[in-house]
C-alpha cells in the first residue's frame, strides 16, 4: 500500500507539475504561445481557457473535494495531452516529449487514485 502511494504522489505531482507550467506559460508568455498555436493551427482565444481550466483541474485533483470533478479534470488532462501529441506529431516540430510524459503521468496518477483511493464507480451507482 506504502508502494502505490509513493507512485501516486509522484505520477500526480510530476503530472500536476507539467499542467501548471503548461498554464503559466499561457498566462506569461502569451505571445510566444499564441505562435505556437498559430503554428498548430489551433484558434489563440482557446489559450486563456484552457490556462484557467489547467489550473482548476490540478486543484481538483489534488482537493478531492467532488469525485466527479477530479474524474473530469483527469479525463480533461488526457484529452488534452492526446491532442496535444497528434498535433506536435502532424506538424512535426520535435515538442512533442512534454505530451508523451503528460499522458504517461496523468494515466499512472488515475490508475494508482483508484487503487490508494478506491474505486469510484460504486458511489455513481444507484443504490437499491
Amino acid at each position: 500500500m506504502k508502494k502505490n502511494r509513493i507512485i501516486y504522489w509522484i505520477a500526480t505531482g510530476l503530472m500536476s507539475a507539467i499542467f501548471l507550467f503548461s498554464a503559466s506559460m499561457y498566462l506569461f508568455t502569451y505571445e510566444q504561445v499564441s505562435g505556437f498555436f498559430i503554428n498548430l493551427e489551433f484558434p489563440t482565444w482557446l489559450i486563456y481557457p484552457l490556462a484557467i481550466l489547467k489550473i482548476l483541474g490540478v486543484v481538483a485533483v489534488l482537493s478531492k473535494r467532488s469525485k466527479f470533478l477530479k474524474e473530469l479534470a483527469y479525463a480533461g488532462f488526457l484529452f488534452d495531452a492526446i491532442l496535444a501529441l497528434a498535433a506536435h506529431l502532424v506538424v512535426s516540430d520535435g515538442e512533442h516529449m512534454a505530451a508523451v510524459l503528460a499522458i504517461l503521468f496523468t494515466t499512472t496518477s488515475w490508475f494508482f487514485d483508484r487503487k490508494v483511493f478506491g474505486n469510484y464507480t460504486q458511489t455513481y451507482l444507484p443504490t437499491k
